[in-house]
């Protein structure tokens, strides 16, 4: 079995070939990153025609570095949401018109289910049940995974997502677009206790998330500080710091609720370093095992998706017809 998995959410236009017996044959990633740079931020419109720019020449070097035959393709899953509307039918449209006239099945797969699956791309990876902490420019999610498709949030962010809050704190200091790893990259130079930030929801019960107020204390401590290049390193650092503690104490908390041994780390701020190596700390004084996917796959990309795409139709999922539909707002937990 051979999956092409085609992702197009947002701003990254992913293209992937997954084989049952092989693994992942090939996969090829075009970022926006310049286009949008410009702009401080991502413009749909033009994320959607990138995307139709870059799917056939994506399509083609997968195949050919893969050296799969069109005719042992099985199936083609796409990104059906949640995302950017526009980005979302660009992907959608695309693999259905090439799924029918290859006369074969297509499906639309969630986006978050492909980064709680893209740790299955490697070697080493999870059994389930585990715990995994669902980190990205739109979401912040503890989910306890029982199996694939058998997902029970147990805390979410109730406003900004812990990427977003880096985002725009980065932005704050004056930052390129995107300006979350900049940020990350940054802070490796703070000095560690100049600045301060609070851990947003910790004085209280239960596992949600609440990082606008960090966005909002970066710009009070920014407007009484000469923002000198040192300065600017030392909030970068007290705010990931804030970040990165409120996420492995919240963990900490989802871990003794739900006596589960492993974790999963996953979405893009998956490859922060800071919260990676702290994470292993935490896990190894825990005896918990810790699984994330290579910093490759921790951003958008087509392995995910293919993946993802894999594992529901050998469960049986298609798309019932040919009708051309997305969904940009679409839970997590609805897709059983």
């Amino acid at each position: 079995m051979r999956i092409l998995g085609i992702e197009t959410s947002c701003d990254e236009t992913g293209v992937a070939i997954y084989d049952s017996q092989q693994g992942l044959l090939a996969h090829a990633l075009h970022t926006q990153i310049k286009l949008h740079a410009q702009y401080g931020g991502v413009v749909p419109e033009l994320a959607s025609r990138d995307h139709i720019r870059h799917l056939v020449p994506l399509i083609e070097q997968v195949l050919s570095q893969s050296k799969a035959a069109l005719q042992s393709i099985t199936a083609i899953a796409y990104t059906q949401g949640p995302g950017l509307i526009g980005a979302l039918l660009v992907g959608a449209a695309f693999a259905k018109s090439l799924a029918y006239a290859w006369s074969i099945p297509a499906l639309g797969v969630h986006h978050m289910e492909g980064h709680l699956l893209a740790p299955f791309l490697e070697t080493e990876h999870p059994e389930f049940p585990f715990l995994a902490l669902l980190v990205s420019g739109g979401h912040t999610q503890l989910i306890h995974v029982a199996d694939i498709g058998s997902y029970i949030i147990l805390g979410e962010s109730l406003d900004d997502a812990a990427g977003e809050a880096f985002d725009k704190t980065a932005k704050l200091l004056g930052l390129a677009y995107p300006g979350g790893p900049l940020l990350a990259k940054l802070a490796e130079q703070g000095t560690p206790g100049k600045f301060h930030f609070p851990r947003p929801m910790l004085d209280r019960p239960g596992l949600d998330f609440s990082f606008s107020g960090l966005k909002t204390h970066a710009l009070n401590i920014i407007q009484q500080t000469e923002l000198t290049t040192q300065n600017k390193a030392d909030i970068a650092y007290a705010f990931e710091d804030a970040i990165v503690d409120t996420l492995i104490k919240k963990t900490a908390r989802a871990i003794k609720q739900t006596n589960l041994k492993s974790i999963v780390i996953a979405g893009g701020v998956g490859a922060n370093k800071t919260l990676r190596s702290r994470m292993q700390e935490f896990a190894t004084a825990n005896n918990i095992k810790l699984y994330y996917p290579n910093f490759e796959f921790c951003t958008d990309n087509g392995a995910m998706i293919a993946y993802a795409g894999y594992e529901r139709f050998k469960r049986g999922a298609v798309d019932a017809n040919w009708e051309i539909s997305v969904n940009p707002r679409w839970p997590l937990f609805a897709k059983d």
